[in-house]
């Protein structure tokens, strides 16, 4: 069950892009955890949050439509905080499907109870008026199966666990720092995988030039995406 005091924030942070966050924890214990909600003719929610979660996300996507609706609940790569309610999901809304790269799909789909959709790299997916595209980045920051989405019209990259931040994560959206406290908690609770072709990665991510960085733990960047990805870069390799 989820614990009775968690309470999950609703934040439209883009045109039709709603951030589900739900802070755990307090003071230097602090953390959060955000899905994000995009609605369109077929709706998208990208991460289920665990299944301790899973009453506090329904009733928040509820908030802004009946989750019925779900056409599709993607996930970046496989941790229970990225996908672990995923059954219950689907138990909800009967046409949805799950939506991963192609080596998730391969490694993890015994894990879900309706077969995912397996998107190639590149490969865009309609949603109705808006697309999003999937991009591998496989071990950035960690999973061999990781990759994001971007949305296209509103250039909002749904970027999993990189910029992950300690805290509550208020407000929703900032335009301030958010590499600094990210960095921070990498080197004291190092997740990363220190793959080779980081850098590369980091740089087709920020070829997509982000007007919005959708960070799953902690606030949401608003600005120069690629500026802030090529910054990431510099200090995964040393050179910041």
């Amino acid at each position: 069950m989820a614990d009775s005091s968690m309470e999950t924030r609703v934040t439209e942070v883009g045109e039709g892009i709603y951030q589900l966050h739900t802070p755990v924890g307090t003071g230097k214990t602090a953390f959060s955890f955000n899905q994000y909600l995009l609605v369109d003719d077929a709706p998208l929610l990208f991460h289920t949050g665990s299944r301790r979660l899973f009453p506090a996300v329904r009733a928040a996507i509820a908030r802004v439509m009946p989750v019925e609706r779900l056409r599709y609940v993607a996930f970046s790569h496989c941790e229970s905080d990225e996908c672990g309610a995923m059954n219950e999901l689907l138990d909800a809304a009967p046409e949805a499907e799950p939506v991963c790269g192609r080596i998730a799909a391969m490694v993890d789909a015994d894990m879900f109870d309706r077969a995912p959709r397996a998107l190639q790299e590149g490969e865009v997916l309609a949603l109705g008026k808006r697309r999003v595209r999937w991009l591998d980045a496989p071990h950035l920051p960690h999973g061999w199966e990781c990759g994001y989405l971007f949305e296209e019209s509103t250039g909002t990259l749904l970027c999993g666990d990189l910029f992950t931040q300690p805290g509550a994560g208020h407000p929703a959206v900032t335009r301030d720092d958010i590499l600094g406290p990210s960095e921070a908690m990498r080197q004291a609770m190092d997740y990363y995988a220190h793959g080779p072709d980081a850098p590369r990665l980091l740089e087709k991510l920020a070829a997509t030039s982000p007007r919005l960085l959708a960070c799953m733990h902690g606030r949401a960047y608003e600005g120069d995406g690629a500026a802030l990805l090529r910054e990431l870069s510099r200090a995964l390799s040393g050179t910041a």
